[in-house]
């Protein structure tokens, strides 16, 4: 079991530094990750938000309920990516750092099943990280974290 686990984790590296060194290229079409299920899956964003909102869905249980759970993933990686590389540029976090974050981000996402409520706190401590909540901040949460956690905070992958 322990050499399935680091192969698992061993594969997740590779993909985190070859994900990490196409970040220069890739840029989200989405700023929110209700943007990116709204339009993964042809809706509103106020419905997405509206949904969420009534039932207490997670983004990412909307995505996977439309069977574009892969594709979220793939999107809030890329906002996220988006989101260090301007911390990055700004002097906030250095490249390493912005490495690190990713390759747990990477981590958490091979074992999301978009059920969870992703990793630590919205509003404090370690997790409160960079920017990246959606729940308690003004309007829709952005620009609510102040750290450089790890946490998703969107719903979109679990912790464990």
């Amino acid at each position: 079991m322990k050499t399935i686990k680091k192969v698992v984790v061993a594969g997740i590296t590779i993909f985190a530094l070859i994900a990490g060194s196409a970040a220069a290229f890739a840029t989200s079409q989405y700023s929110t990750p209700a943007e990116a299920v709204a339009g993964l899956t042809g809706r509103q964003v106020q419905s997405v938000i509206d949904e969420r909102v009534q039932t207490g869905k997670t983004y990412g249980t909307m995505a996977n309920d439309a069977g574009v759970l892969n594709e979220f993933k793939a999107e809030m990686l890329e906002m996220k990516e988006d989101t260090l590389a301007a911390r990055v540029a700004a002097g906030k976090i250095t490249q390493e750092q912005a490495d690190t974050i990713i390759t747990k981000i990477t981590t958490n996402q091979a074992l999301c099943d978009g059920q969870g409520t992703g990793c630590g706190s919205h509003r404090s401590g370690y997790m409160a990280g960079a920017g990246f909540g959606q729940g308690w901040g003004n309007k829709d949460g952005r620009q609510a974290g102040h750290g450089h956690g790890f946490g998703l905070h969107d719903g979109s992958c679990r912790n464990r």
